[in-house]
């Protein structure tokens, strides 16, 4: 388990923490027609001033692969990653837990913050990660068909998003004299709850280590642009009954069956394609997980239905909340169970369990004006809307306009064959380089 201690260190050149020994889950072997380079596990983290561009930034992507840090477990990935910025003089390298925000002091007029979360979610039978050559059968066909005669990198976090985590270290080392002042933040607990994400707590515990005037997240989105975020929230409906021995079940109330108008009224949902400042959101409102009775032979007295909505950024919190199940409702993080008092599960009990506000895409700032226009040029790639849930909310309260732009697809974060082609690498930091010099 990773310590998330509010300690803080301000000196840019001090000792890193001692890295725990993490052993990972074993893994299924690669197919036996597999041609795979197995990646060894790295000990630090370098890059070669001699070498390519090309050459530092797939090390550097080793290096990230092959330490496990899936949530709960960064702290060894955070301590490589620690004693990789103090090595760089040209930054201030500050911890709070097993978050580290790096920043450049240059005097410029405007700062730009680059972020990455370095946990990943739980591994799938992906775990070490594989080299792949042209050819190997564990190449997907899509990545195969965009990327002919290429390696590819596979394994679990490739996309989401060590990727972007190689290129920002990579940015961290070699962009010296910078455009902008910049601020480097690699975050934990991303890929958890809210209230574990190390951004979060390091914004409430040092407001001042996170400024900026513009924000980029390294989520994967093909090397293009994609603006702001849906919110979310999940949270449980509850449908309450009468316990009864189920050979007298007139003496009872069954809640399960009480539970099937909480789906009628899910199936009678329409989910919405919203547009908002030019980009288009789609939203979500889906039961994810559902429990109830205690016995075979029980009329069940609870069924709580698990629900996720995914709300479009023409919409506060509050507001979305007040949808689902009315302004006053009462319902909040830790209060336990309220009745709704109005929205679609009007009646029924509301547990809160999770919610992250939704940022609107701020595509008219002059920065993010700019930036659109070299991926355009580079990819062809027009802004999308992002549709999951990303950090951009977070800088967006700040007022810290945000958008995301990392390597890889979005399509195969989480998959068990995540998996990145190494041309991305060069992609994405031939982008920031050139925007960012």
């Amino acid at each position: 388990m990773t310590s998330n201690s509010a300690s803080a260190t301000s000196a840019s050149n001090g000792p890193a923490s001692t890295a725990a020994t993490i052993s990972a889950p074993a893994s299924a072997a690669p197919a036996a027609s597999s041609t795979a380079t197995p990646i060894p596990p790295a000990s630090a983290i370098s890059i070669d001033p001699a070498a390519s561009d090309q050459r530092n930034l797939n090390d550097l992507m080793e290096q990230v692969m092959g330490v496990y840090s899936v949530s709960d477990d960064e702290g060894p990935l955070t301590d490589m990653v620690e004693a990789f910025l103090r090595a760089q003089p040209h930054l201030t390298v500050r911890r709070h837990g097993d978050t580290l925000v790096a920043s450049t002091d240059f005097g410029k007029a405007h700062r730009v913050v680059l972020a990455g979360h370095l946990d990943t979610v739980p591994v799938i039978d992906n775990f070490p990660p594989l080299w792949l050559e042209p050819g190997d059968p564990l190449i997907r066909e899509d990545v195969a068909a965009d990327h002919p005669s290429e390696r590819v990198i596979w394994g679990r976090g490739a996309t989401d998003m060590k990727g972007s985590d190689a290129v920002l270290l990579f940015l961290s080392a070699t962009l010296t004299d910078p455009k902008y002042d910049l601020t480097f933040v690699f975050y934990d607990h991303e890929e958890v709850a809210a209230e574990k994400n190390g951004l979060r707590k390091v914004v409430e515990a040092h407001p001042d280590w996170i400024v900026g005037d513009f924000a980029i997240i390294g989520e994967p989105t093909d090397c293009g642009i994609e603006g702001g975020c849906n919110g979310t929230m999940r949270f449980d409906v509850v449908a309450h009954g009468v316990a009864a021995h189920s050979a007298r079940a007139w003496m009872g109330d069954n809640a399960i069956h009480k539970a099937a108008e909480i789906l009628n009224r899910l199936n009678a949902r329409e989910n919405k394609a919203i547009d908002v400042d030019g980009l288009t959101y789609q939203e979500g409102l889906n039961a994810t997980l559902i429990c109830g009775g205690n016995g075979t032979n029980v009329i069940p007295d609870e069924c709580r239905v698990h629900v996720n909505y995914r709300f479009a950024p023409d919409k506060t919190l509050t507001e979305a909340k007040a949808l689902m199940m009315g302004a006053d409702c009462g319902a909040e993080l830790g209060n336990g169970e309220h009745v709704a008092t109005g929205g679609v599960f009007e009646g029924f009990g509301i547990e809160m369990k999770d919610e992250s506000p939704s940022a609107r895409p701020g595509m008219d700032d002059p920065l993010v004006q700019s930036l659109v226009e070299l991926v355009r040029e580079r990819t062809g790639r027009e802004p999308l809307a992002k549709l999951g849930w990303t950090d951009v909310a977070r800088f967006s309260q700040l007022g810290i306009p945000a958008v995301n732009l990392g390597a890889g697809s979005p399509l195969l974060a989480h998959k068990h064959d995540e998996q990145l082609p190494e041309t991305d690498l060069t992609l994405m930091a031939g982008i920031l380089t050139d925007w960012l010099s």
